[in-house]
């Protein structure tokens, strides 16, 4: 860990809390009924002060890395910045409730948050309790799931297109067919000795 990141370590450890640090980055695990206290700590105290959030955005742990995850399935994930000590934060909370994923707001903490946030609730479904205009940002208003979930189908459910009878925009069952898309690679045997010798 170099000398700069252990005092972040160190102060982030006097506040009673435990990052972990992984590729030389610190992340803070928040159990989501802290999140919101924390995250304004975060801003607030001098010895860390985080006066920025770079980025929120959502995450679906379903089936990470090839593998069914054990806990909860969906966090947010949040990317911090203080201008003053010249360091960098990760920030994970997830939601305690696959079914129904609920996590507290930050725009009181962090304005800049509110299309973040937005947006993670669009693609995943993350609700943010206190958020003062929570709705669609990316997908039409009428869309129907969260197509950055790991279950939702490629081909979607719906697809729109433009009715010269009706002379409007119209929504109608997907009319794709599913097929294969994963590529095949043929090779004969013995394929890479033969191009060796030419």
């Amino acid at each position: 860990m170099t000398p700069k990141l252990q005092r972040l370590f160190d102060s982030l450890t006097k506040l009673g809390l435990a990052p972990t640090e992984r590729l030389g980055e610190l992340t803070l695990e928040v159990k989501a009924p802290q999140y919101l206290e924390t995250c304004a700590t975060l801003r607030d105290d001098p010895s860390v002060k985080f006066e920025q959030c770079v980025d929120l955005c959502g995450v679906d742990y379903g089936a990470y890395a090839d593998k069914p995850r054990e806990g909860p399935r969906f966090a947010a994930v949040v990317h911090l910045l203080s201008v003053q000590h010249n360091w960098r934060l990760r920030v994970r909370a997830f939601c305690p409730d696959d079914e129904f994923p609920v996590l507290s707001s930050l725009v009181e903490v962090w304005p800049g948050v509110n299309w973040f946030e937005r947006e993670a609730f669009d693609l995943f479904g993350i609700m943010f309790e206190g958020h003062p205009d929570l709705r669609r940002i990316l997908t039409d208003y009428g869309f129907i799931g969260h197509p950055f979930r790991k279950d939702f189908p490629l081909s979607g459910h719906v697809e729109m297109r433009y009715d010269p009878e009706q002379r409007r925009v119209i929504y109608q069952p997907v009319t794709i067919d599913p097929r294969e898309v994963t590529p095949r690679i043929v090779r004969e045997p013995h394929y890479a000795e033969e191009t060796k010798n030419g």
